[in-house]
């Protein structure tokens, strides 16, 4: 059972999405876009297809959960490869970043969208990332780009929610993020940097840790974890096991961050 409020908020978004009848997701595989994609895909006539960006500031293991997603709930999917590292001001990192890397990309999504004679693209972006600091949202509204569930006022609460009761395996997953978002303003964005993160991120995952980021401060990295998956980073066995792999990796010193991790935390970096 849920609520007349909740229920309300769903009926409108099914609302929106039927009269817009054919467009595109961009879809990352993460708890709102996969929600977003869900809802669109039960719904009878309408034209969907998911689009998802593959590239150096993206972790792998997002693109294969993505497709997985997708294919789930068999809905078209294209992943799209580009190299956000060609545009010099993206790579110079400055405050800035997330509205020139969204401009890009989602300038590539419409692009695809046209071509492929779809009439809208849509995000995944929800009514409380309004409030929130985001850069990237001036790009979304710059280019048109539609965010339905902002518009049906779903939060994030409401979107994970919701997906327990749909049977969606994302209802409570780690919030995502590219991998650009570890580095601190205005230090220059290489492959070599974004690599080292993805695999020390990869490996540190595959110990079963759920949330996870390393903050780079070469040849330092600092490994934010839930606060209270602190104290087995920490058990000698597993401690011991983390020097050895992110030594090897490229780093000279490993830290761990005791405030554990928080989303945006490299937002008051300007170095």
């Amino acid at each position: 059972m849920i609520e007349d409020k909740l229920e309300k908020k769903i009926n409108r978004l099914k609302e929106i999405l039927q009269k817009m009848g054919s467009f595109a997701i961009a879809f990352s595989g993460g708890v709102d876009s996969t929600f977003l994609l869900a809802v669109a895909s039960e719904l009878p006539g309408i034209d969907i297809i998911a689009v998802t960006a593959s590239s150096s500031i993206m972790p792998a293991r997002e693109i294969k959960e993505a497709r997985k997603i997708a294919a789930r709930l068999k809905v078209k999917h294209t992943i799209t490869k580009m190299d956000p590292l060609e545009n010099p001001l993206l790579k110079a990192n400055p405050p800035e970043r997330c509205y020139i890397c969204k401009k890009d990309l989602f300038t590539k999504f419409l692009d695809l969208a046209e071509k492929r004679g779809f009439r809208y693209l849509v995000d995944g972006t929800n009514h409380a990332d309004l409030k929130t600091y985001r850069p990237g949202l001036r790009a979304l509204k710059e280019l048109g780009i539609r965010s339905p569930l902002a518009e049906a006022r779903l939060t994030k609460n409401d979107i994970r929610r919701y997906s327990k009761i749909m049977g969606l395996t994302t209802w409570d997953a780690p919030s995502l993020s590219c991998l650009a978002t570890r580095i601190p303003y205005n230090e220059e964005l290489t492959a070599a940097k974004l690599k080292m993160i993805d695999r020390t991120e990869e490996f540190i995952l595959s110990l079963g840790f759920r949330q996870v980021r390393i903050r780079y401060h070469h040849p330092i990295a600092r490994i934010e974890l839930d606060p209270a998956d602190i104290p087995r980073l920490i058990e000698p066995s597993i401690r011991g096991t983390v020097v050895k792999r992110l030594k090897a990796i490229g780093f000279g010193h490993i830290t761990i961050d005791m405030e554990g991790y928080r989303s945006g935390s490299m937002d008051g970096q300007k170095n």
